[in-house]
């Protein structure tokens, strides 16, 4: 059952494939803000996937993300969400992200409930 306070985590570590010279988001080797913004995300759905309906599944709607401070290659990072609000089905988290120095970024992120198959169509259907 969907409620606040479910929380999630995901952990990684800093690799090159995660910097913003990759991710064409800057020139140096350290973590992108896009690369956070996906693990923000991750850990968001993720949290609720298990007590999500079969073919139920969420998908990110707005993210407001401050990246504070710069990460690494070889750090570790560990992100936490926090489901704060269930708005019909519209979901609202807080999330934060720390790296082995302290933290790195925090974001409220909203995601919509949707049935799977159905918004996949809906989406194809923009193909022809």
């Amino acid at each position: 059952m969907l409620q606040p306070g479910i929380k999630g985590n995901q952990e990684i570590t800093v690799t090159v494939e995660d910097t913003a010279k990759v991710h064409k988001s800057g020139t140096l080797d350290v973590l992108a803000t896009p690369r956070l913004a996906a693990l923000m995300e991750e850990t968001a759905w993720k949290s609720v996937a298990e007590v999500l309906e079969p073919g139920m599944g969420t998908v990110g709607i707005r993210l407001e993300l401050d990246h504070l401070a710069p990460t690494p290659i070889g750090m570790k990072v560990w992100c936490e969400s926090e489901l704060q609000k269930v708005d019909g089905r519209k979901l609202t988290y807080l999330i934060t992200a720390k790296d082995e120095k302290g933290e790195i970024g925090k974001a409220v992120h909203e995601r919509f409930l949707v049935e799977e198959d159905k918004f996949q169509r809906k989406a194809d259907q923009k193909n022809g």
